[in-house]
């Protein structure tokens, strides 16, 4: 009778550990590669190439920032007018908070702690990844884009 409660505590263990796994396999500072929208066309507010850090802490905080490739006016005073500003943040994402894992549905979900953009405070949202050594792929749950992350080994 003692081997069934021994085995349930190994099978706890080990899915623990399988878990705790994938979330080490995401730590560190990665940079946006490529997104692909799922028609296959490109974002007309983020560009050919936009550029874009994640972070994944061993804590459980991330965040993630990606910046559209098109130029960007610098302002004309030292406060921006509203256009200028909605032209500055459009296309831009930016958010932080912490991150849990789901190795058995392959997600990871981030708990969106502050956000720029206001609606997105305080939220959740859950990306299916694919995680290699050198790369993340990470897929929004609700749709088929798909936003390619290669690890950075050295400075920016």
């Amino acid at each position: 009778m003692r081997a069934i409660p021994t085995l349930v505590l190994l099978a706890v263990f080990a899915a623990t550990d399988a878990t705790a796994q994938s979330a080490k396999q995401l730590i560190g500072t990665w940079r946006l590669v490529e997104i692909k929208g799922g028609d296959g066309k490109m974002d007309p507010n983020r560009g050919a190439r936009p550029s874009g850090l994640i972070y994944y802490d061993a804590h459980g905080n991330m965040a993630a920032q990606i910046m559209p490739d098109r130029p960007r006016a610098k302002y004309a005073a030292a406060q921006p007018t509203p256009e200028e500003a909605k032209a500055a943040i459009t296309g831009y994402t930016a958010y932080f908070g912490t991150y849990t894992v789901d190795e058995k549905a392959r997600t990871v979900t981030h708990h969106r702690k502050a956000n720029l953009n206001p609606g997105g405070i305080d939220t959740v949202v859950r990306r299916y990844e694919f995680v290699t050594p050198d790369r993340i792929i990470l897929r929004p749950v609700e749709n088929q884009n798909q936003l390619t992350w290669e690890r950075v080994k050295s400075q920016l």
